[in-house]
């Protein structure tokens, strides 16, 4: 009787107790499923293999600016100081040596406008000059003025036959217009005109064949 009745209790212990762990199972599948969800919408949310996830422009760094050296910009309004000085004093050598020039010119040209009537007189002279050792010698001088004058920029404006031109020629007279001289031609040279650096010094004094 003893032994049934140990038996009796064993196997209502082991009808029991199926119901505690089918509990404990229900409530393990209660916690896991809740995860499972979780992991597929990571899964879903979490980008594929292929996918690449878009690279993201690098901020560059801002340099912090440098502090300008007082010295740099002391050094820098002075060599501009510098140049603008020597500009200026180029601008004054080039003026000066052109007003130099300048005053020098007028002052040739004065010299020499006084000394053509000189020359004037020395050449009618030599028209009725004999034929000696005198005449020639005075010939040699004036061949020596003119060669002289030449080499200084002094020139004689041709006239005689050339067509009349206002800037070279002082028309006082007119001519009867030939074969030779044709109408607006010179036809006669009164006075001899010269030119310095070709700037007219003295036009020459014509007659204009018409």
């Amino acid at each position: 009787m003893a032994e049934e009745k140990e038996n009796f209790d064993t196997e209502a212990k082991e009808e029991e107790t199926p119901p505690v762990e089918e509990e404990k199972t229900e409530e393990k599948k209660a916690e896991e499923e809740p995860q499972k969800e979780e992991a597929k919408t990571d899964d879903s949310n979490s980008p594929s293999e292929g996918d690449e996830e878009p690279s993201k422009p690098e901020k560059k760094k801002k340099k912090p600016a440098k502090k300008k050296d007082p010295r740099d910009e002391q050094i820098a309004e002075l060599t501009d100081k510098v140049k603008r000085q020597l500009a200026e004093f180029e601008n004054f050598r080039t003026r000066s040596e052109k007003e130099k020039q300048q005053r020098y010119d007028m002052g040739a040209s004065f010299i020499i406008e006084k000394m053509l009537p000189i020359l004037d007189n020395f050449e009618r002279g030599l028209v009725d000059a004999p034929d000696d050792a005198f005449a020639e010698g005075m010939k040699m001088i004036h061949k020596q003025m003119l060669t002289a004058l030449d080499e200084a920029g002094v020139k004689p404006i041709e006239a005689l036959g050339q067509e009349f031109n206002p800037e070279y020629h002082n028309a006082v007279m007119q001519a009867e217009a030939t074969d030779e001289y044709p109408s607006g031609t010179v036809a006669q040279e009164l006075q001899k005109g010269y030119t310095y650096h070709d700037t007219v010094v003295r036009h020459s004094m014509v007659a204009v064949s018409q």
